[in-house]
């Protein structure tokens, strides 16, 4: 793809204007771990009423709220209190809505707390470990896909007739890899009333909070701390790895286990980023955004592990092709799942 060359003040004012967005999203991140958003979502406040609703100092109450109006945020009446419209209100804080995405602006921030180590990890080798992002990623991530997982997972599945079949087969049992915060887990049991899913994590606080999440729903979802070894072979009749495969240090490994973690005819299905087939410079939206969670997270995630795949976020269709082909798998081809957010399937068949 070629590009018209920038001049130096052209760049400059694309820079500058990227700094308005950085200081957004930190904003956004401020409003959100407060609880100012909600507190907004109630009706129009000022500085005083806000702390009041949830807490803070009034002084920073009063900064952030201009902050807000000054950016299109908020909007302020003749009484000069402030309110957050319902568009905003949505994307804020609605946790359900297909719109919410405050979770975006916690990734970001949880990240940027590590640019020291990431500095030293891109300078020396090496990487940052998911568990050392902490709360901010575990629970970013986790709320990002939940309304996606919540709304849009099983009408997705029920226009894939052989995934619909297994997943309604009696005695059906699946295993959800890398699954996090639980919300795929939960998505699937609930569509499908006499499904069992076992999903497993690496990481221990995830699994806690994948166990609060379905406590619902009793022994039909259950969590495990463990990696792909833990698998048992023959027992399941799909095998699931949502958002998660670029993030392994040894995809191969993880996708061999789960092939034989199959029963016979079983499936490995894979959703991962919707990037574009090649890489391009410039590139469109998704694969910029895909290359800044690589930058950030998910590179220097699988980069904290001695020779690491190091595949990184923008995992591109032929390279989980190679992965597949190399776990034993004779054939990958895409989902005709369309418009599922930054997400595309695959399905990897013996």
């Amino acid at each position: 793809m070629t590009t018209v060359e920038q001049t130096g003040e052209e760049f400059a004012e694309r820079l500058f204007g990227a700094a308005l967005g950085a200081v957004d999203i930190l904003a956004v991140y401020l409003g959100d771990r407060l609880g100012w958003y909600e507190a907004l979502a109630a009706g129009p406040v000022d500085a005083r009423e806000l702390a009041e609703r949830a807490g803070g100092d009034v002084r920073y109450a009063q900064e952030w709220l201009e902050q807000q109006a000054a950016t299109g945020v908020l909007t302020v009446g003749a009484d000069g209190r402030f309110a957050l419209p319902a568009g905003p209100a949505e994307v804020l804080t609605d946790r359900h809505s297909l719109n919410y995405l405050a979770p975006l602006a916690r990734m970001f921030a949880g990240a940027a707390v590590q640019m020291p180590a990431l500095v030293r990890a891109y300078r020396d080798g090496g990487g940052v470990g998911w568990s050392d992002y902490g709360a901010d990623l575990r629970e970013s991530q986790s709320d990002m896909n939940r309304p996606w997982f919540e709304h849009r997972l099983a009408p997705a599945f029920a226009e894939v007739a052989e995934v619909d079949n297994a997943l309604s087969r009696p005695g059906a049992k699946v295993a959800d890899i890398g699954s996090g915060g639980g919300w795929s887990s939960i998505a699937l049991a609930r569509a499908y009333p006499e499904l069992m899913v076992d999903g497993y994590d690496i990481d221990a606080p995830s699994v806690i909070m994948a166990r609060e999440n379905a406590a619902e729903l009793g022994d039909r979802v259950r969590f495990q701390h463990a990696d792909a070894t833990a698998l048992p072979e023959g027992a399941y009749d799909l095998a699931f790895a949502f958002e998660c495969v670029h993030d392994m240090p040894y995809p191969v490994a993880v996708l061999s286990a789960m092939r034989k973690a199959l029963r016979p005819g079983g499936a490995v299905i894979v959703m991962d980023e919707a990037v574009e087939p090649e890489f391009t410079g410039p590139a469109g939206e998704i694969d910029r955004l895909m290359y800044g969670f690589s930058l950030l997270v998910c590179l220097p995630d699988g980069m904290a592990h001695p020779d690491s795949a190091g595949t990184g976020t923008v995992m591109r269709a032929a390279k989980l092709g190679e992965y597949a082909e190399q776990a034993g798998f004779t054939s990958v081809r895409t989902l005709p799942i369309e418009d599922f957010g930054f997400w595309r399937f695959y399905l990897l068949a013996t």
